[in-house]
């Protein structure tokens, strides 16, 4: 199982404005400058007034905290590996972009709760998927060449909703998907001449955790020779107007016993009820605050570094902040950066 970490920052973060020349730019001008006599013995100033003559303002982003899992295992679409979102905050599209993916690359999404920078990008997933004729081989088939708007108007009456091979799918615990509902439904309801449309309408819905039955679902995902266990985790993320938001992190369980704890966005640094996750973890995915005015939703960095029982500093990966922590030397396991991956249970190997 691979883990990259297609963005990094926080909900607000944002990336710099820089002065810059392309490449083609910088070769024209080098040649400029070596071929015309005029430059033979140029001033600083003069090269100088060339370059700026050149230069164009880029943007460089920092992308919302979002995960990519890969497991060695066929995809929806049949081919390995299948590709699962820990989240899909709204820019996912252009994080997804830098690694060279789209939405017709990626299998499911888990959603943790409904915040801006985890739910944002669910329109851009179940839009662009269920437009695309060609997401599934069963897709195609399915559809066998008609509009898939059509068909579903056509055939409303003995088929509601697209087949689940035909869409991603969506994990997510009992008690995040009736407020997911409420967050996207506006955005989605948006199909010419479809009745009832739903979040059905575009995902295959894998309802996790406590059912009402009493009973505790996880999701099991295959990796070669082994599998991982995906078991929702409530952690407190905020309390206000008297009412509280869970964040639903993941364990992620390997046959071997290695553990994965990502608690996604938590309001300290180790709540009380995960302690007993955090120490059988081997990786801990920690949400690291690093402003200077602390929100009180996220563990700040100073926390991490002066109050985190040392044992499980060791096992923490930092990411989720605003700019780069400044950590003590070995001190955690290390801060991520956008594009970072890690294999596991190979012992959580960087590529």
């Amino acid at each position: 199982m691979k883990v990259i970490a297609i963005g990094v920052n926080s909900a607000f973060a944002t990336g710099p404005y820089e002065e810059v020349i392309t490449v083609k730019q910088a070769r024209e001008l080098c040649l400029k400058i070596a071929s015309k006599q005029e430059f033979k013995n140029a001033s600083e100033e003069v090269i100088e007034a060339e370059v700026n003559k050149l230069s164009q303002r880029l943007y460089t982003p920092r992308w919302q905290s979002n995960f990519l899992i890969e497991f060695e295992m066929p995809s929806k679409k049949g081919k390995r590996p299948y590709r699962l979102l820990i989240d899909a905050g709204g820019d996912v599209r252009h994080a997804l972009k830098e690694v060279g993916l789209t939405s017709a690359d990626i299998d499911g999404v888990y959603i943790s709760h409904p915040h801006n920078d985890h739910i944002g990008g669910m329109e851009y997933l179940a839009l662009t998927t269920f437009f695309n004729p060609f997401y599934t081989q069963a897709k195609q088939q399915w559809l066998n060449n008609q509009f898939i708007a059509d068909k579903l108007f056509l055939e409303q009456d003995w088929w509601p909703t697209p087949p689940g091979n035909t869409k991603p799918d969506l994990f997510v615990h009992r008690k995040v998907l009736d407020s997911l509902k409420r967050a996207v439904g506006p955005g989605l309801d948006t199909l010419q001449g479809v009745p009832h449309v739903t979040l059905e309408t575009y995902f295959d819905i894998h309802v996790l955790g406590k059912q009402e039955n009493g009973q505790t679902k996880s999701h099991v995902f295959q990796d070669g020779d082994g599998s991982w266990t995906l078991t929702p985790v409530f952690a407190m993320h905020v309390i206000s107007s008297s009412e509280e938001m869970p964040s639903y992190g993941v364990s992620l369980q390997h046959t071997t016993g290695y553990n994965i704890m990502m608690p996604t966005d938590i309001q300290s640094m180790m709540p009380q009820q995960l302690e007993a996750h955090y120490r059988r973890a081997n990786r801990i995915y920690m949400d690291c605050e690093t402003s200077p005015f602390p929100s009180g939703v996220h563990p700040h960095i100073t926390d991490l570094i002066n109050n985190l029982d040392r044992e499980i500093q060791k096992k923490c990966l930092l990411y989720h902040y605003d700019g780069y922590p400044e950590v003590p030397e070995g001190m955690f396991c290390g801060v991520l950066k956008t594009g970072d991956s890690h294999t596991y249970p190979d012992n959580g190997n960087e590529k």
